[in-house]
């Protein structure tokens, strides 16, 4: 769900991915969801906000987007309408250390 260079899924691969323990981070912006619908078993972090939330006290993570905060080497997944967004979340994930 990244362009450019970085790694990329397929619809396919996601739905399979979604069976592990896998965490799926929306990134696009809550308005887009409303319009555009929400993705099963995501989570709904806009972009602007990422950052902060993958700094949040887990129990502040918890609370706020109903989810366990992943870990530093839990596996993430980042997507938005275009590829663009996503690529910039993982970006900020691994400056935070993310694996």
């Amino acid at each position: 769900l990244c362009t450019g260079g970085a790694p990329s899924l397929s619809y396919q691969e996601l739905k399979d991915l979604k069976k592990t323990n896998v965490l799926h981070i929306d990134v696009r912006e809550r308005w887009e969801i409303d319009r555009f619908g929400k993705i099963p078993a995501s989570i709904n972090i806009p972009l602007g906000e990422l950052v902060e939330a993958l700094q949040m006290d887990p129990a502040e993570f918890k609370e706020q987007y109903n989810e366990k905060m992943p870990s530093r080497l839990d596996p993430v997944v980042f997507s938005c309408l275009a590829g663009t967004r996503s690529k910039q979340a993982l970006g900020f994930a691994v400056s935070l250390g993310f694996s």
